[in-house]
């Protein structure tokens, strides 16, 4: 389960293993409907025609917009998303985030839980 790539892009850092990617948002970020087509990049070049699971390690602050879950939900390759918010406000944001994303959507204490679930859902599938 070791990791493949690294990406220290602008507005994220992004961790590619085999099964799921984490990403963890810088400071400060807007996320918007247009990283879409950049995750959508990154998972059709490491994941083509492979299940995986997106899982969000929100370390920093930064904003949400929630109109990005449609679009993440039409990434055919993603079949959950994990959320391991760092705050209490980060885990009231991301439980109004789950009602605009049709998929499995967890939140979890810690990265450790948030890996585990997904393993599970790999093995299911």
């Amino acid at each position: 389960m070791g990791i493949i790539k690294y990406i220290d892009n602008t507005d994220f850092e992004l961790f590619i293993f085999d099964d799921f990617i984490i990403n963890q948002v810088k400071e400060g970020v807007s996320i918007e409907p247009h990283h879409n087509e950049l995750l959508n990049e990154i998972v059709q070049q490491h994941f083509s025609n492979k299940d995986m699971v997106y899982v969000s390690n929100r370390v920093k602050s930064y904003s949400v917009n929630p109109l990005i879950y449609p679009k993440t939900e039409a990434i055919p390759n993603i079949i959950a998303i994990a959320m391991i918010p760092k705050t209490d406000v980060m885990k009231k944001n991301a439980e109004y985030e789950r009602q605009f994303y049709d998929k499995p959507y967890e939140i979890f204490e810690t990265l450790t839980d948030a890996i585990a679930w997904v393993q599970e859902l790999v093995n299911k599938k």
